[in-house]
This record gives C-alpha cells, sequence and structure tokens, in this order.
C-alpha cells in the first residue's frame, strides 16, 4: 500500500488528506469521515485491515493537521468541501464511511451526492440533533477535546465513555490519541459541537438511495443502539450488523469489524 500525504485548499479551507493506495485497481476508493476532535491517524488500525482498498482520509477544519476554519460551519457545506476536495484529488464515484460524528457527514455526503456516493457505511452513529441521546454524565465528558491530550485523563474516563473493549483496554485508547501528530485546536472543536448540534438526518434518510452498512454496538454509551435500529426502519436500502462492543470498536477491534464491512462494499453491484 502506497500513502501519499499532503495539504490541499479547497473551498476556503486548507485540509490535511492522506490517500492510502489500495492494491485492487477494481475496488471503489473509500472515503473516511473521522468522529468528533479525532485527526486521520486514530483511523489507522482500521485502514491496516483493507490492503487492497484506497482509502482517503483528511482532517475536518480545526482537527489534527487542518487549520480552523474562520467561521462556524454546517454539514452540507462540508460535504460541499468534501465534492471538491475528490475532484482536486481525481476520484469520481467513491464509498463512504462514517464514524460517530463523521457519521452525519457522511449521511450528507449521500444526501448531496446521490449518483458520485456508490454505498454507504454508518458506524457507531445516529441521525443527529434529533436521536435517543446517550448518558447526561456520559455526554457531559464529551464537552471538550482534553481526553486528546491528556493521556491520565483519556484512560480513567475510556470506560465508562466509549464502552465495549475499551472498558478492560483504556490505556490503549489514550495511547492511540496521543498518536495523534496534530492536536487540533479548541475553537475547532466547538465548530464541530455546533455543526451536530443544528442538523438532523430524521426526515431525510427515507430518500437515501444507497445500499447503507449500519454498524452498532450494544454496549455504546454515546450513541445508544436503538438509534441504529431507527436508522435501519427509515433508510430503504440498508442492513444492520450489531454487535457487542462499544463506540469506538471500528478502531479497538478492527480485526473484527473490518471484514463485515469489506464484505459489503465487495459485493456484488454497481461499480464504479
Amino acid at each position: 500500500m502506497t500513502v501519499t500525504e499532503r495539504y490541499v485548499s479547497v473551498g476556503g479551507q486548507r485540509l490535511r488528506v492522506r490517500v492510502d493506495r489500495g492494491t485492487d485497481p477494481s475496488a471503489v476508493p473509500l472515503v473516511l469521515c473521522n468522529g468528533i476532535g479525532a485527526s486521520l491517524e486514530v483511523l489507522d488500525p482500521f485502514v491496516e485491515h483493507l490492503p487492497g482498498t484506497t482509502v482517503i482520509r483528511f482532517d475536518v477544519p480545526g482537527t489534527g493537521g487542518s487549520p480552523t476554519s474562520f467561521a462556524p460551519y454546517g454539514f452540507p457545506y462540508l460535504a460541499w468541501v468534501l465534492g471538491r476536495l475528490l475532484n482536486k484529488l481525481g476520484f469520481t464515484v467513491v464509498d463512504i464511511l462514517g464514524l460517530s460524528w463523521g457519521g452525519a457527514l457522511a449521511q450528507q455526503f449521500a444526501f448531496q451526492n446521490p449518483r458520485r456516493c456508490r454505498r454507504l457505511v454508518l458506524v457507531a452513529t445516529g441521525t443527529g440533533a434529533v436521536m435517543i441521546p446517550g448518558h447526561p454524565r456520559v455526554l457531559a465528558k464529551m464537552v471538550t477535546p482534553k481526553r486528546f491530550s491528556n493521556a491520565s485523563y483519556a484512560a480513567s474516563i475510556a470506560g465508562e465513555l466509549y464502552g465495549g473493549t475499551v472498558r478492560q483496554h483504556g490505556d490503549d485508547i489514550a495511547k492511540l490519541f496521543l498518536q495523534q501528530l496534530h492536536a487540533g485546536s479548541k475553537v475547532g472543536y466547538v465548530h464541530q459541537l455546533l455543526a451536530g448540534a443544528v442538523w438532523t438526518s430524521i426526515h431525510a434518510l427515507p430518500a437515501v438511495r444507497q445500499e447503507t452498512l449500519i454498524v452498532a454496538g450494544t454496549d455504546d454509551p454515546i450513541i445508544p443502539v436503538a438509534n441504529a435500529r431507527i436508522m435501519n426502519f427509515l433508510l430503504p436500502h440498508s442492513h444492520l450488523h450489531l454487535h457487542s462492543g462499544g463506540h469506538v470498536d471500528l478502531i479497538t477491534n478492527a480485526g473484527e469489524l473490518a471484514p463485515v464491512i469489506a464484505t459489503f462494499l465487495n459485493e456484488p453491484g454497481e461499480r464504479a
């Protein structure tokens, strides 16, 4: 797998982008949309399990190595920026995966690009402002990005916050967060919070035309599993995969979940 990383100026933003070129030229490229506050390195364990697929990752404004946006933004704007980014990188039809906060961006991109987005994967995510929330005590720990820069704090809250395999291995997720080359900014984190606070997909899901895989853990304190069942009911072409893990098992248990996602993406169907 060949890896290239660079900065791309697009739509008024300067984004840090990494492209992992897969070994299978016939595979549709996969765009990854990350969780709130996380830089693209956090997804390394998942990407390592997709050697055949070309994977496109980026830091949203104000996270990782991407400079903070001058003003707050919404998901429709960010989905437009992503489309312009893919144009500059030379990609046409893609699959898209969104983890947590990134699931909102992935849904919005699919809404705005029904022909360009072939398949949609939604992991540990929901329908935005209109959804069944996690416990207030858990959500309160999401208000600041402190967990991304303070290892001892991250380890102390990881189990309660993320659930699943992290309950026994809080130090592992803390070390992964500290591997981020860039911490991002507090203002950038606030911009992400604001984008999520005013967005919902609840009204639009029945119109989504893409085949969609919903992946959810039954021990996810941030996004209760009921949200996945609601999305599965509303999406006309969806498949639901439940596992016993938590919010970030895509990262901490990539060996189990990556093959499930790869099988879905590689099923016969419309190709690029």
